[in-house]
């Protein structure tokens, strides 16, 4: 047959998304509700091809547009700018990488903004800053990684009120589930479009050895489920923390603080594909209250690398001080450190009990309300939700946990890490 094909028909067959997408990849062709959809949320597994589905979607978008002779105005959405650039726009399935047979679209870095031939345009947008959303007004939306998303439900409601434009404005949402509020209520939402798709649907595009490894390694495990399934994961009922206590204390701006630590529970190792350095930093007002300010833990760490990602973090909060557990590298944990940051206040911590143990005086400041999230932190949090009696999260040693624990210590807790400084009321 391929032989009989024009050079035309066969560089339509080769590019032709409708023939090598898998079916989850597609966009929904009923109604939802009685009505088209606006919104279609697509919950998958890590390199199930939920990228490649969301990009595919906003060039069918334009293409649709162009045959009409209208130009489309978009809206990317990201965890961040910097995510919402590497992975929707320059990314190995980004909107840059398809092919456009009008011309590819230029990104213009200043403006934040693709550009295409025909005067369409996409405005990036980041979850941490979602009043950017206040104004703009768009056909569509693409939204990327909404379970990572800081201001999640302050930023998804700014986008809706800017999809205004157009007979039928829609926008599409690709994500690895987590449980945050924002996601449960899309599910629960009967007029949402849901497709779910697992790792495993996008074999053909992935190597097999990395199929064997990583199914061998995760299957039948609670972060397998999540990550590779592409389910969406409750907290363990025996875990240390309770979501909705930290949803309840959320809060988006934070007073003035009297006191603001680092905290860091460095790796063991740097060579393990799942090594972390647990970085947290956290602050405590004068009503005795504790913000948890940002995670700012870095994976596959080197030593320098994640002692800059510290010094970064002292800096970008004006911390007074670093604290950090010695029990994985002794003295050498504080050299790295002074090496990134010279005059950085330093104070060493060894752990002598359990991380359930050391971990539960902070799980009752939660109770008491006195620790707030300054936004969503969905990594740290889901080590927090499913932290089990065994002292592991999700199978693994929890590294953000750690950090909190270190930061919540330092500013609330006496120096047998037990009773409240503060008030408990």
């Amino acid at each position: 047959m391929l032989t009989r094909l024009s050079p035309d028909e066969l560089e339509f067959l080769a590019t032709d998304w409708m023939t090598w997408a898998h079916d989850a990849q597609l966009p929904p062709t009923s109604t939802v509700a009685g009505n088209a959809w606006t919104t279609w949320l697509i919950m998958g597994g890590r390199g199930s091809g939920k990228t490649r589905a969301g990009a595919e979607w906003l060039r069918a978008m334009v293409r649709h547009h162009q045959t009409r002779g209208t130009a489309l105005r978009l809206a990317l959405v990201g965890p961040s700018y910097a995510e919402a650039r590497e992975v929707m726009v320059e990314g190995i399935s980004g909107v840059r990488a398809l092919d456009w047979a009008g011309g590819r679209p230029e990104f213009i870095s200043s403006r934040r903004m693709l550009v295409w031939p025909d005067g369409s345009s996409a405005q990036l947008f980041s979850a941490e800053d979602p009043e950017e959303l206040r104004g703009p007004q768009f056909h569509a939306a693409w939204c990327d990684e909404l379970g990572k998303w800081r201001n999640a439900q302050e930023t998804f409601d700014m986008l809706q009120f800017g999809l205004r434009l157009g007979d039928l404005p829609q926008q599409v949402i690709t994500t690895t589930p987590r449980p945050i509020p924002l996601v449960r209520q899309l599910l629960s939402d009967s007029a949402v479009a849901t497709t779910r798709m697992s790792t495993r649907d996008n074999a053909a595009n992935l190597p097999a050895a990395f199929l064997t490894a990583i199914e061998a390694r995760y299957r039948d495990t609670r972060l397998g489920r999540q990550e590779l399934a592409g389910e969406l994961i409750e907290d363990i009922e025996d875990g240390l923390f309770d979501r909705a206590l930290i949803d309840k204390a959320r809060v988006r701006h934070v007073p003035e603080l009297a006191r603001i630590v680092v905290a860091v529970d460095p790796p063991a190792s740097h060579e393990s594909a799942t090594s972390v350095c647990g970085i947290v930093c956290a602050g405590v007002a004068a009503s005795g209250d504790a913000y948890i300010l940002e995670d700012a833990s870095v994976e596959r760490p080197t030593p320098m690398r994640w002692a800059n990602a510290v010094a970064a973090c002292v800096e970008r909060w004006k911390a007074d001080r670093v604290v950090a557990e010695i029990n994985q590298g002794g003295d050498m944990v504080e050299s790295v450190l002074r090496a990134a940051h010279p005059h950085m206040a330093f104070r060493p911590v060894r752990a002598t009990r359990g991380k359930r143990t050391r971990a539960e005086p902070c799980a009752a400041l939660y109770e008491r309300g006195l620790v707030h999230h300054a936004g969503y932190m969905a990594a740290l949090e889901d080590q927090m939700c499913n932290f089990g009696p065994d002292g592991l999260s999700l199978g693994k040693s929890p590294d953000r946990v750690d950090a909190l624990v270190w930061a919540l210590t330092e500013l609330m807790l006496d120096a047998n890490g037990g009773t409240p400084r503060v008030r408990t009321a």
